[in-house]
């Protein structure tokens, strides 16, 4: 089942599949064993927790930056995040997937996240959103 996000990144549980930058995230969890209304609420919170995620050296959420790429929520309530970051040299990657997990873990009813750092595609100005470029006057 897949349900649409509001934000700028996409969000779902083909790994194969990288959508274009500026849509809609959705998060997919193919005929869950979790009510409809639970995955809602997971879907929002999760959303949620990682708006509250910034790069240090950036003043935009990690989400709004187009950073986030996949969120799988299992039966079991765990939580699988794929992310990628600006770029490899960057000095915060050791920081940032610690603070995603972090932030996802502590949402109500997740059991526990796990982030997965990928490079492809890769990150470009392109995958942020118009929140992300106003804050950062990329206009």
């Amino acid at each position: 089942m897949t349900e649409d996000v509001k934000d700028p990144n996409a969000v779902e549980n083909t790994a194969a599949d990288t959508p274009p930058a500026a849509e809609s995230p959705a998060v997919e969890t193919d005929a869950s064993a979790l009510p409809p209304g639970e995955i809602d609420r997971l879907t929002d919170e999760i959303v949620a927790a990682l708006k509250t995620v910034y790069d240090p050296e950036i003043p935009a959420d990690i989400y709004e930056l187009g950073l986030i790429y996949k969120v799988d929520i299992e039966d079991d309530r765990s939580v699988n995040v794929d992310m990628t970051l600006t770029t490899p040299n960057c000095p915060a990657a050791q920081d940032l997937p610690r603070m995603v997990e972090d932030a996802v873990a502590s949402v109500p009813g997740v059991r526990e996240a796990k982030v997965n750092i990928v490079w492809d595609p890769p990150w470009d100005p392109s995958r942020m959103s118009d929140e992300a470029r106003l804050v950062l006057n990329m206009w």
